[in-house]
């Protein structure tokens, strides 16, 4: 498959892992946006994530470093790093090098998992990534909802835009889920690095329904490319959190997370059970998109329907913050030339 024309160097934040893949003492290897890097949880419970290799003689600290502390040995000889990737100990001299830094990201825990900021420019964040529930602001906390379900693969041929672009995508519903729906779409907001998505669920068929008087919805917040938490409601209590992280220059992983609402009073077992079955559905309709988009060329410009026209438009032109190579949008921003400085 050909390398997409977008830049799998987006600006934003990024899953890396679960929190609970990462205990107290741990470290582990990852690789993301072409670095080979660790991810380690410190004593005191703080996650780092910095280049892998030691800045003294270029030793992998995810073979054979520990953390001791509040900071990361290198296992070659023994010098250490903190958390803010400068050298605080060599064990065979009275100081240590104060002259070199390993590189080290941004890091968020929210929605039990850990998220990094990433910027070819090296800016601080600049927006916060969502929370599955404090950005609703409606009071709903992981204590009303059931344990997290999980979708993880690696390495697929596909880019984080196609998954936030699915978003504006009414049409699919029917095609690949085999589901009767037809959002209406009552919220497009792409006015700032998080944008806002809300549609109201319909269904093919039903002359009598009235966009008033439904009450099964999807709100959608997009913390730039790389995070997406949703809100359902109506018909099932439901969240999502989708997380698409760049590998390298043509693979990404894809992370995705689903909570069903527990109903005050119906605890039981049997409940949680049913729970269970539906947020299985939810990750198998979320399954089969994934199908689609690690098979899918970007397509542009793309040969629109003139109903797709707003929702599609508005996210690609929303999209074009997050390429500061210039590498993202549209054929026309492509060529044009203030888009085509590199960094």
């Amino acid at each position: 498959m050909a390398k997409p024309p977008l830049s799998m160097k987006p600006t934003g934040w990024f899953q890396v892992a679960w929190s609970d893949e990462l205990g107290v003492g741990d470290v582990r290897t990852m690789r993301y946006f072409g670095e080979e890097l660790i991810a380690w949880r410190a004593e005191s419970g703080r996650v780092s994530v910095m280049a892998a290799y030691c800045e003294h003689l270029g030793a992998h600290l995810g073979f054979g470093g520990h953390v001791e502390g509040d900071v990361i040995q290198c296992p070659f000889h023994g010098w250490q790093w903190n958390a803010e990737g400068r050298n605080v100990c060599i064990p065979y001299e009275d100081r240590p090098n104060r002259g070199r830094r390993m590189r080290t990201y941004p890091v968020v825990e929210r929605n039990e998992s850990i998220y990094i900021w990433h910027d070819i420019d090296g800016r601080a964040p600049y927006f916060d990534a969502p929370d599955v529930f404090a950005s609703f602001g409606d009071g709903s906390s992981v204590a009303d909802y059931y344990p997290q379900q999980r979708l993880y693969r690696e390495a697929l041929e596909l880019h984080p835009q196609y998954v936030l672009e699915n978003g504006v995508d009414f049409a699919h519903f029917k095609f690949v889920h085999q589901t009767p729906i037809v959002p209406v779409f009552t919220r497009h907001d792409f006015a700032e690095p998080v944008s806002y998505v809300d549609f109201t669920i319909t269904f093919e068929g039903d002359e009598n329904q009235s966009i008033d008087d439904i009450k099964s919805g999807v709100e959608a917040i997009n913390g730039g490319l790389g995070v997406a938490v949703t809100k359902s409601s109506g018909m099932i209590d439901n969240r999502t959190i989708s997380a698409i992280t760049p590998v390298d220059e043509r693979t990404s992983d894809v992370r995705f997370s689903v909570y069903i609402g527990r109903t005050p009073g119906k605890d039981q077992p049997r409940h949680e059970r049913k729970a269970q079955e539906f947020g299985a559905e939810v990750i198998r309709q979320f399954a089969q998109d994934v199908h689609i988009w690690s098979h899918q060329r970007y397509s542009d410009p793309p040969a629109l329907s003139s109903s797709e026209m707003q929702g599609f438009t508005a996210i690609r032109k929303w999209a074009m913050q997050f390429y500061p190579d210039g590498l993202g949008g549209s054929a026309a921003e492509l060529r044009a030339p203030s888009s085509t400085t590199t960094t």
